[in-house]
């Protein structure tokens, strides 16, 4: 008895309630999403709905269990967590069930579990326990692969179910790693990275080029103040590509443009390289390998685009690029829910009075799509609160998770806060077109049990770690 009282005295009650709030707004909204005259019942359990509220009531039964169990546990067990879900990645791979498209669900009776969503948990656990070990430091070569194995193992076998959305919410934990020690200049790399992905898809590989050069050139003047040297490089590189386009157009050397541009520009960064060999410059060192990588990157995308990617990724990217414009397609479902969340004007239509909701015009809406529900029928404002909510959500668990004075428990704490930052930003960003379509929910709001339950576990293990703060219970 005065355990329990302990628990529930020291509980952090906001996150507690604000957790119960998002679960009860979301179960409302996915009432809205599949309502219909036929079935106006909301405790009709042959509807979505009514499977959320069976969802809702285990989800608040594993938060209550996760309160009173012995906090010890998870980094005790953390390893053996990780290496259960990885075979059971493993075993859907071989044995699941195929959901629009994706190899990802262990079938059980009339229901689907996704182990994918609890192989989040398993990972930041296993994340935490590693870089919490005696010794860890998060510096040197071993050090960063230790933490790309414990990340990429679960990634590659999601990755291998067709269920590239979910895989890619794992990249969230580089905040985790930025925490802990990662150099700010690795995540600014990654960041860059992306931009560069993304020219390459745009522009042509001569402009892309042309654009990394550049940054290149402003770095070794910012590290170096060698004007003149940036100078005679950049018009070394440029006579050069001179040569070879007079030599390509007059001389028949058939040389392409992006060849035309890629030369110089790997001669540049080799001269790069000898220059801070012989004066012994560190930074020009490091400035030329990352124009090499970041042009082999480069050189890379529209593989990894055309081979990696499955149709319907490339055809969602292309579409939020203003590359493709197939409204009737594959960009459908967006231009869909933008019209939906448009409609909803500063107000909303009202609850339960959406038209595109109720004539089903928005696919996936009780699930991917429920954010556009909120837009058309609560409006600008009430979306606001929604996201406020989130946020205010996100921002109580991030000062829980830095709070804590066990180095597990923190690590943990920003790898709970990273997950669900990165899914809110994710959903609602592709509901109104600001970030390609990758299918992964909305926390507390989509429908699904995996996932709910997945989230629960998630935040109520940290919120365990908070209680033990006052005292072993």
């Amino acid at each position: 008895m005065q355990k329990r009282n302990n628990i529930l005295r020291n509980l952090d009650w906001a996150a507690t309630i604000l957790y119960v709030v998002l679960v009860l707004m979301g179960w409302l909204n996915i009432y809205a999403a599949v309502y219909s005259d036929e079935h106006r019942n909301i405790l009709d359990f042959s509807q979505r709905y009514g499977k959320q509220l069976v969802w809702i009531f285990f989800a608040f039964i594993m938060a209550i269990v996760i309160l009173f169990s012995n906090d010890r546990i998870y980094p005790a067990f953390a390893y053996i967590f990780y290496g259960i879900i990885l075979i059971t990645l493993i075993s859907t791979l071989l044995f699941g069930r195929v959901v629009n498209a994706s190899k990802s669900w262990i079938p059980i009776g009339s229901f689907g579990l996704q182990p994918a969503e609890f192989a989040k948990i398993a990972t930041a656990l296993a994340l935490a326990k590693l870089m919490s070990s005696y010794g860890f430091k998060l510096s040197g070569f071993w050090s960063y692969v230790k933490v790309g194995i414990v990340i990429g193992l679960p990634v590659g076998i999601i990755i291998l179910q067709n269920d590239t959305g979910s895989a890619l919410v794992f990249g969230s934990l580089v905040l985790v790693l930025y925490r802990e020690g990662l150099p700010a200049w690795i995540l600014s790399y990654l960041a860059f990275l992306v931009l560069v992905f993304i020219l390459t898809l745009v522009y042509s590989t001569s402009v892309v080029i042309a654009f990394i050069f550049a940054v290149a050139v402003i770095l070794f003047i910012l590290y170096t103040r060698q004007y003149r040297d940036a100078f005679r490089v950049s018009i070394g590189a440029l006579g050069i590509g001179l040569l070879l386009y007079i030599l390509s157009e007059f001389f028949q050397l058939k040389l392409s443009n992006g060849l035309i541009f890629l030369i110089p520009v790997l001669v540049a960064a080799i001269l790069g390289l000898l220059y801070a060999y012989k004066n012994r410059l560190k930074p020009v060192y490091v400035i030329s390998l990352f124009l090499i990588a970041t042009l082999g990157f480069s050189m890379s995308a529209d593989y990894v685009f055309e081979r990696v990617l499955d149709v319907h990724h490339q055809k969602r990217i292309n579409d939020l690029l203003g590359i493709e414009n197939d409204p009737l397609g594959w960009g459908y479902n967006v231009n869909q829910s933008k019209i939906a969340i448009g409609s909803g004007g500063l107000w909303g239509k009202g609850y339960l009075l959406g038209t595109q909701t109720k004539y089903n015009f928005v696919p996936e809406q009780s699930t991917d799509f429920i954010f556009c529900t909120v837009g058309e029928e609560w409006g600008f404002m009430g979306s606001l609160i929604v996201v406020m909510l989130i946020a205010l959500f996100l921002l109580r668990l991030l000062k829980i998770a830095e709070r804590q004075t066990e180095h597990f428990a923190r690590i943990y704490g920003y790898g709970v806060v990273s997950i669900l930052f990165l899914h809110a930003a994710v959903n609602v960003g592709m509901t109104i077109g600001l970030v390609p379509v990758i299918g992964i929910p909305l926390p507390f709001f989509s429908y699904g049990g995996s996932s709910l339950w997945a989230f629960t576990i998630l935040v109520f293990i940290l919120l365990r770690f908070d209680v033990s703060r006052y005292g072993a219970y």
